[in-house]
């Protein structure tokens, strides 16, 4: 079993840019095989996907990120990263990665989640 830890959270202004990693909790586990999602949830709200990349490259986004976030892989690390910039308030939630062998931004309800990262966009 694959457990992943994210990273790279923080406090950012709005307009501002925070890039989030996602790698394999043990160094031995590669996420090459896999399809890495991020999710996101927001006090009160329900979890959201917000982007996956599937093993071949290929990526997918939610409608509300319009061209403000890039996922990205690093294979050479095993990392994936979440690029996102010009942030606004509404990004402010918990950032979740998850992997699964297929891109699936509609949810994974049976997904064992991580603890995330915490991203807050204030001024």
């Amino acid at each position: 079993q694959v457990h992943l830890v994210e990273s790279g959270g923080g406090l950012v202004q709005p307009g501002g840019s925070l890039r989030l990693s996602c790698a394999a909790a043990n160094s031995g586990d590669s996420l090459d095989h896999y399809a890495i999602h991020w999710f996101r949830q927001a006090p009160g709200k329900e979890r959201e996907g917000v982007s996956c990349i599937t093993n071949r490259g290929y990526e997918h986004y939610a409608k509300f990120v319009k061209g403000r976030f890039t996922i990205a892989r690093d294979r050479s690390k095993s990392l994936v990263y979440l690029q996102m910039n010009n942030l606004e308030y509404e990004d402010t939630a918990v950032y979740f990665c998850a992997h699964e062998f297929f891109c699936s931004l509609g949810g994974l309800p049976s997904y064992d989640w991580g603890q995330g990262t915490q991203v807050t966009v204030s001024s």
